[in-house]
């Protein structure tokens, strides 16, 4: 039997029920393949934010640096600003231990209709792999003159040679794994500095990696063309901003960012790395038991795959395309009326 320690963060809205589905299922798959798991569970969360004045307390990185892996449910909640929850714990989190690189594999099943017409089950298979510590979420900048005429705000966007290699490297070794086919996203028509910079080591990096065929996209024809050709792409590189915007997009182009997974890797395995569903925490829906379980459960698959289970995190995500292909089981987010519950229960019965 191998035991693996998560630090488990349900945080807010519907992370406090697809967290509990997700585990369900590493349980029923554990077993079968003689894997355990013990949590360690921390209440960060706006909630506690509201109550004492902090996403997580001042030593809570230390208190997660030494577990296997750290599964996230969901965080943010009407009342506290986005950015306050996002900086008081997963950018310190994604930061301090180094998971700079953001995966999220995007595919559609069968069963599942995409609301574009050309992106079909079996032909749309890619990953955005998303630089995840610099870019444009850089910490530099700041604002003058608040609430005169000439109020400014700036920020500065940051691309080191090392933060951009490392993830470029990582994309065409992901690539060279798949189809073979890579896109950089960029804008370096319109932005002077980094995104030239961005493309120069794109295409030194592709030198060392020949077997990888390669193009780039200006990140605003890239949108348009992941809509109207979705199968055409494979992996996807891109800065922290672009990562986001177009893995939020593709998610929605395969049927919802309610079946959207993600993982924040530290490749090198020094620090935990952090796995969470796309979501975020829909408080509009929270509470009724109705969110959608799969991205949480399909963040689950990831992250046994990267602990070494890669024969469990497959059995999960079959038992995901199983569920959609041959039962009409939806959640309310997919045009059905099965609650949280029922949809994995019947996975499970796949599974």
């Amino acid at each position: 039997m191998t035991s693996h320690r998560i630090a488990l963060i349900p945080g807010d809205g519907i992370g406090q029920e697809v967290v509990p589905a997700a585990l369900t299922v590493l349980e029923a798959v554990g077993n079968r393949h003689g894997v355990s798991f013990t949590y360690d569970e921390f209440d960060w969360s706006c909630r506690r934010y509201l109550d004492e004045g902090a996403m997580m307390p001042a030593d809570g990185l230390d208190q997660i640096r030494g577990h296997d892996a750290i599964f996230l449910g969901a965080v943010g909640a009407p009342g506290v600003p986005d950015h306050v929850s996002l900086w008081g714990l997963l950018i310190p989190i994604r930061r301090q231990f180094r998971q700079y690189v953001n995966l999220r594999p995007i595919r559609v099943f069968d069963g599942l209709e995409s609301p574009v017409r050309r992106a079909v089950a079996g032909e749309v298979d890619l990953v955005v792999v998303r630089e995840n510590v610099e870019g444009e979420y850089s910490e530099i900048g700041g604002r003058m003159n608040r609430g005169f005429p000439e109020e400014l705000a700036v920020q500065e966007a940051v691309f080191t040679r090392a933060g951009v290699t490392r993830l470029v490297d990582y994309g065409f070794s992901l690539a060279a794994r798949r189809r073979g086919y890579l896109t950089s996203a960029t804008k370096s028509n319109g932005i002077v500095h980094t995104l030239p910079f961005w493309d120069e080591l794109v295409a030194e990096r592709a030198a060392e990696h020949p077997e990888v065929r390669w193009d780039q996209e200006h990140i605003d024809a890239l949108c348009a063309k992941l809509v109207l050709d979705p199968g055409r792409f494979d992996v996807i590189v891109g800065s922290n901003l672009f990562g986001d915007i177009l893995s939020d997009l593709a998610a929605a182009v395969a049927g919802g960012i309610g079946i959207a997974p993600a993982a924040n890797l530290n490749p090198e395995r020094d620090f935990p790395s952090m796995f969470e569903p796309v979501h975020g925490s829909a408080p509009d829906i929270a509470g009724r038991g109705i969110a959608n379980p799969i991205g949480a459960i399909w963040t689950a698959a990831m992250m046994l795959d990267h602990l070494g289970h890669r024969e469990a995190a497959l059995e999960v995500e079959s038992a995901i395309a199983g569920v959609l292909a041959r039962t009409s089981v939806r959640t309310s987010d997919l045009g059905g009326t099965a609650s949280t519950t029922d949809f994995t229960k019947t996975l499970l019965e796949f599974l």
